[in-house]
């Protein structure tokens, strides 16, 4: 069994929480969370009937521990990553990685002199279309491919960016 702590509970918090608290994923359990935010950080704690923390470095002691799943906003992905890894936990980090190529470096050279693994997460390769692309490619119903282009149109309205004080923000949203 796999031991997965959640290290921020915002918005996205909430499909990592059920899917691991509710057993929906085969040899991962969920066996903590944290937010600097004690009520969010609580909430979950008594829903899923696993500790909640308030403060990173207690969070990052906690032996139960195997993984990290770094939720936090955007910019602050590399800090944590770092921290988790510094701590001997492998990591699990939300989209983007990072919001500089030398922020990704740091977190991919903090993960290998801690010998543990580090993982983006890329739920879109999940989805019915891609999927549905991947067979037709495997099938080789396009032939010999030579060249491909996709687009992805996602509309972010105000009220995405209103969610949270760090939407929208230089320092701690964006992506690759």
């Amino acid at each position: 069994m796999i031991n997965i702590g959640l290290l921020g509970c915002g918005r996205i918090a909430k499909r990592h929480a059920d899917l691991l608290g509710n057993g929906q994923i085969a040899g991962a359990r969920l066996c903590a969370v944290c937010d600097i935010v004690p009520e969010r950080a609580d909430a979950y704690g008594t829903q899923f009937k696993v500790p909640s923390f308030h403060q990173i470095d207690e969070f990052l002691n906690h032996r139960d521990i195997d993984v990290v799943a770094v939720l936090t906003p955007s910019g602050m992905h590399p800090q944590h990553a770092i921290a988790a890894a510094q701590a001997g936990k492998h990591v699990i980090v939300e989209k983007p990685m990072a919001l500089r190529l030398d922020d990704a470096d740091a977190m991919i050279h903090a993960c290998d002199d801690a010998g543990v693994k580090l993982f983006v997460v890329k739920q879109n390769r999940f989805n019915v279309p891609v999927r549905k692309l991947r067979e037709a490619l495997d099938a080789g119903r396009f032939g010999k491919l030579i060249l491909g282009t996709v687009r992805v149109r996602w509309c972010r309205d105000q009220a995405y960016y209103d969610q949270d004080a760090w939407r929208g923000t230089w320092q701690f949203d964006g992506g690759v």
